[in-house]
């Protein structure tokens, strides 16, 4: 009920303030068409005996006409629907057309119906009379209204920011921007123009040149390297990193220096992340972990990615873990037939469906399956309904400490669920077939790397083999954020009160964030033809400890005083390093000099076939020992230490005894 009266209210105060700049805008016209009238007429020789009442007089003729010209000139132009305070330059324009317009339209008329032609209408002498020199009056009409008003105009421009200022000085926080570029003269620009919480107080940028000198009454105080000190003699609270076109080592560094402040740091997007029309300070972001990786964002050609999933069935395996739902997210924007979602942990699945049908309504072609991809019939039923014809096999069991314990697991759910969905690609004429591998999978030495290679084994043969389907694996490091990654127990270990459990002081990964890896993985789709592990340059990798640290600071504290970091030791199967390729497998460019394409390896079909089977016998009878040692078989890489396996084997059998006795 009181809704209605609400927007009333809201509506009149607009109205009247509307109809006031109008007002005010007429009026300025008024003054300005006087003068031009009486300019005009005082500079010519002729008029001297005439006198300024009478000039007044004639000019209060054509005053109507005038106000209604540039009132309809200004409806038609709609500037006094324009808020000034946030008025950019195409603002501005709207008033000088708006001018001109109206004075074009009120010469026309003018010179059409003799209006401002005085001929002694006011004079004692019927005789005397005197002619109005009216162009030089348009000429100044015009001028004059677009001067006057546009002035008036930026004059409550200023005044309304000085009132703001000293109204919100308490509550807008300072902030130092780093970058003197062009980025950061539009940022400055925008938060002048804008109810903006920031305070610029200064910048900093690593050229020497322009040290010192000032953009938008802001100064150039130092350089990169001072960031510490600047922030602490200028009582900074916020810092904007505004150079998005800057990557790698130096923009990690920079960003570190910035996190290790009790200062808020906001990040602008990388330059080919940046959206068009969009102000660039609603685009900042919070500092996140993956700012801190040391190497750009990676990006792909997208119309390679569309010409192959533009109208097809695609199917995703695993489709509601971590990696499955962000390959959900992309293959969408690419507008397939049909996407098919196939995962066995039914609350994932779920999640993801209902994302993807918020985003694009009930009427998109979107299919959920809770199977299992070890059920080859049912599988197979799948199959022969949806009729795939491009599979993103994400589906796989991938902790590895929790797969030492049950090699059994992992080699029934990785290794068959996988010859499962390859087998069925083949059957049912798939056109391309793409796994997600890792980089666990090189030299093996736990059994989750170990299941993961014989899968890369098993695309590979199928490749050899000759199959109709483009068969190919994507291997990449650890994925920041996902299902299982060090982040989320760290961001949760932090929000208890600590300590953060680091395995090891030395040990390191290769990180990329979810959205890299399922980017890379599509377009992997571009280049496979049959049998390629591709592999991502992923630059350096990372200390786990210093990532650790970086994500305290993030959350606000101090390493080793606030939260503190414990080393637990090497978990089963677990390595000081990973590695992306092998020995035996050389490098081969693509066309994105990012992705690379390890050269394949022969497989002995027959052997291997034979070995598998060998395999899927053992692993049914979950003798744990015989399964790593048929794996060792499989994967002659596979390196592992037994001495775990050793120790849950006895636990089982001592507690099997303990019960029998009981």
């Amino acid at each position: 009920m009181n809704r209605p009266k609400l927007k009333t209210k809201s509506f009149s105060i607009r109205t009247l303030r509307e109809w006031g700049i109008l007002a005010i805008d007429l009026l300025t016209v008024t003054v300005c068409y006087m003068a031009a009238v009486v300019l005009s007429q005082a500079s010519l020789p002729s008029q001297e005996s005439v006198t300024l009442l009478q000039i007044l007089q004639s000019a209060f003729i054509c005053l109507p006409i005038v106000l209604v010209v540039f009132f309809l000139s200004f409806l038609a132009f709609r500037v006094f629907k324009v808020v000034w305070r946030y008025a950019r330059g195409k603002d501005y324009l709207r008033i000088v057309g708006a001018c001109v317009v109206a004075t074009v339209l009120f010469a026309l008329l003018d010179q059409v119906i003799g209006l401002i032609k005085i001929e002694g209408i006011v004079t004692k002498d019927p005789e005397a009379k005197f002619k109005q020199i009216i162009y030089p009056a348009y000429i100044m009409l015009g001028t004059f209204s677009t001067a006057f008003i546009i002035l008036f105009r930026l004059l409550y421009e200023f005044v309304y920011a000085r009132q703001r200022d000293k109204l919100e000085t308490v509550k807008r926080k300072r902030t130092m921007i780093i970058g003197a570029g062009y980025t950061a003269s539009v940022i400055l620009e925008e938060i002048s123009r804008q109810d903006s919480i920031y305070d610029p107080i200064c910048m900093i940028d690593d050229d020497p040149d322009k040290l010192g000198r000032i953009i938008n009454e802001i100064e150039i105080v130092g350089n990169t390297q001072d960031i510490a000190i600047i922030v602490q003699k200028y009582a900074i609270d916020v810092i904007i990193f505004a150079i998005p076109s800057l990557g790698g080592e130096v923009r990690q560094r920079i960003l570190t220096d910035c996190n290790a402040t009790k200062c808020q740091v906001k990040v602008l997007p990388y330059m080919s992340e940046m959206i068009d029309n969009v102000n660039i300070t609603k685009q900042m972001r919070d500092i996140n972990i993956g700012d801190l990786l040391g190497r750009q964002q990676i990006t792909f050609d997208d119309v390679g990615v569309a010409s192959y999933i533009y109208d097809k069935v695609v199917m995703v395996t695993g489709g509601g873990g971590s990696i499955g739902s962000e390959l959900c997210r992309q293959i969408a924007k690419y507008k397939p037939r049909r996407i098919v979602i196939v995962d066995v942990y039914e609350n994932c699945a779920y999640n993801i469906q209902q994302e993807m049908l918020r985003t694009y309504g009930k009427d998109y072609d979107l299919h959920v399956e809770i199977v299992s991809i070890t059920d080859y019939d049912k599988m197979d039923e799948l199959f022969k309904e949806f009729r795939p014809q491009i599979i993103f096999h994400a589906a796989a069991h991938k902790h590895v400490p929790l797969m030492e314990t049950v090699p059994e697991e992992a080699v029934k759910n990785n290794i068959f669920g996988t010859y499962n969905v390859v087998l069925l690609a083949d059957k049912h004429n798939v056109q391309k077939f793409i796994m997600i591998s890792t980089d666990k999978a090189v030299n093996p030495t736990n059994v989750m790397g170990a299941t993961k290679r014989c899968c890369e084994e098993i695309v590979q043969m199928m490749a050899q083999k000759g199959s109709k389907t483009e068969f190919a694996a994507v291997r990449f490091g650890n994925v920041l954020g996902s299902n299982g990654s060090v982040i989320p127990l760290f961001k949760q270990q932090i929000e208890n009160g600590g300590p953060v459990t680091v395995t090891h002081p030395e040990i390191i990964r290769y990180f990329m964030t979810i959205p890299e890896a399922v980017s890379l993985v599509l377009q992997a789709g571009t280049f496979a033809h049959g049998g390629e592990i591709f592999v991502l340059d992923m630059g350096k990798q990372v200390k786990i400890v210093t990532l650790a640290e970086n994500l305290i600071r993030l959350m606000g504290h101090k390493p080793y005083s606030d939260i503190d970091i414990v080393f637990t030791g090497l978990r089963p199967g677990e390595k000081l390093y990973e590695e992306l390729l092998m020995d035996e497998e050389g490098l081969k460019k693509t066309d994105n000099e990012k992705i690379f394409i390890g050269h394949q390896v022969q497989i002995d079909i027959p052997t291997f076939t034979a070995e598998l089977e060998k395999m899927r016998d053992i692993c049914f009878t979950n003798d744990k020992r015989a399964v790593v040692e048929q794996l060792k078989v499989l994967v002659p890489t596979f390196k592992h230490d037994t001495a775990y396996l050793d120790k849950i084997t006895q636990q089982a059998e001592t507690f099997k005894e303990e019960k029998q006795s009981e």
